[in-house]
């Protein structure tokens, strides 16, 4: 049998409309990252669906995450649990599927309901990042479970809650689970024309909360001391890296993007944050822009008076090719060819877990997911005919890793060690 009359395949196509009327209703739940309420009823539909498919699933609770507040009180954030589902762990050929439940729209976010521009064109909160991703993950395992050597390979499913906001909770268990496992798939969308992420720039989130001295702006001027100005001069100085990046480490960002404080302009404001991203192509950026940060803080500190705190740091380091990623890669396209789907592949700016599974030194493709666009904002938008095809490109990857997974096993640096249960 070739591989074209697969009757998976087949299966997978009669699967359309059954994917589409779930990928709506889904989108209308909205699962913003901090909307605790939507996220469980999202967490509910996603193991009902792939609980049945699954020998073991698992629900598991994460830490509360800190962060810094605009008002500068440092916060203790609960976060939602973690889903898990595997089958097999004892298989010769381990994959790990990840994706997320949680989208950027907050619960008062005016995008709520999905709908047709055209035909082919659906838009609306999460259809591609990543609820049409999560049902082309899951119906590309249902083919496979139908398989005559499914036994070859095992899989694991992490669903998790964060990923909008760094996976900070969840980061952790997405390591560990990345040690038992041979290769990674993670369902982040892939553009409209079907191209797919490489390499990736690293990330981190900062914060900044200055402290000075409160005093009347007339009659005490000279007493106060201003945490408004001692964060300006350091955002100042953050900016200015982007400039003396430019010559010697060209790929670093950093993207100053909220600040806060202060009160009535007749009083010396004592409290001021902000919050800034940085993106880095690779980790010697890193290490010269956590340098540089560090050295900016020291300097505002040296003055009398001001307080200057960092929170935060990268939680993301830069995801980097590999022999045993450009072997994926190449299934990948061969799976394309069979499909007569092209696959190409390019470098981005932004990152994903496809970063933290490559930082616990797993190979991984990250954007399995449907084709589409305008993610994190009100136009976002997938094509409908890719949740079938972006299923049947990942069941034939599953196909070609239970064949030839010892070659990639021989890549692997170091060899991953299998901790079964």
């Amino acid at each position: 049998m070739t591989v074209t009359a697969d009757p998976r395949l087949a299966l997978i196509d009669r699967a359309a409309d059954a994917l589409l009327e779930r990928l709506l209703a889904w989108s209308a739940i909205n699962s913003g990252s901090s909307n605790l309420p939507g996220l469980a009823r999202m967490a509910k539909e996603i193991s009902s669906l792939f609980t049945p498919l699954a020998e073991q699933s698992q629900t598991i609770a994460l830490a509360n995450v800190e962060r810094l507040a605009d008002d500068g009180q440092l916060l203790s954030l609960p976060q939602a649990p973690l889903l898990t589902f595997a089958t097999r762990p004892q298989a010769p050929v381990q994959v790990l599927l990840v994706g997320h439940m949680d989208t950027v729209f907050p619960a008062d976010s005016p995008f709520q309901t999905p709908h047709f521009t055209q035909r082919n064109i659906l838009q609306g909160p999460g259809v591609a990042d990543m609820k049409g991703g999560l049902l082309a993950m899951y119906q590309a395992l249902a083919a496979w479970e139908q398989h005559p050597k499914a036994k070859q390979l095992g899989w694991r499913v992490v669903i998790n809650p964060d990923e909008e906001t760094g996976s900070l909770a969840s980061g952790p268990l997405l390591a560990e689970f990345a040690g038992q496992a041979h290769l990674g798939m993670v369902y982040e969308p892939a553009l409209a024309d079907g191209t797919l992420a490489s390499e990736r720039k690293g990330s981190g989130n900062f914060s900044l909360r200055a402290s000075g001295r409160s005093a009347h702006a007339g009659r005490e001027f000279a007493l106060g001391r201003n945490a408004i100005a001692a964060l300006a001069e350091a955002l100042v100085a953050l900016h200015g890296l982007n400039r003396q990046a430019a010559a010697g480490y060209p790929g670093v960002t950093v993207n100053l993007g909220r600040i806060q404080g202060g009160g009535p302009v007749n009083v010396v404001p004592d409290n001021a944050v902000a919050h800034f991203n940085v993106r880095v192509a690779d980790h010697a950026e890193q290490q010269w822009l956590q340098e540089q940060i560090t050295a900016i803080v020291q300097q505002i500190n040296q003055q009398e008076g001001i307080t200057l705190e960092l929170f935060g740091g990268f939680t993301r380091p830069a995801k980097a090719s590999s022999a045993a990623h450009r072997l994926l890669c190449d299934w990948l396209a061969d799976c394309g060819a069979t499909l007569q789907v092209p696959v190409t592949f390019k470098a981005t700016g932004g990152c994903c877990d496809g970063n933290n599974l490559a930082a616990a030194g797993l190979a991984n493709i990250d954007t399995l997911g449907v084709r589409g666009g305008q993610i994190h904002t009100h136009q976002e938008f997938m094509l409908v005919d890719s949740l079938t095809e972006r299923a049947k490109l990942s069941y034939l990857l599953l196909q070609r890793a239970a064949a030839d997974g010892e070659q990639l096993k021989q890549l692997l640096t170091p060899p991953q060690a299998i901790a079964l249960p």
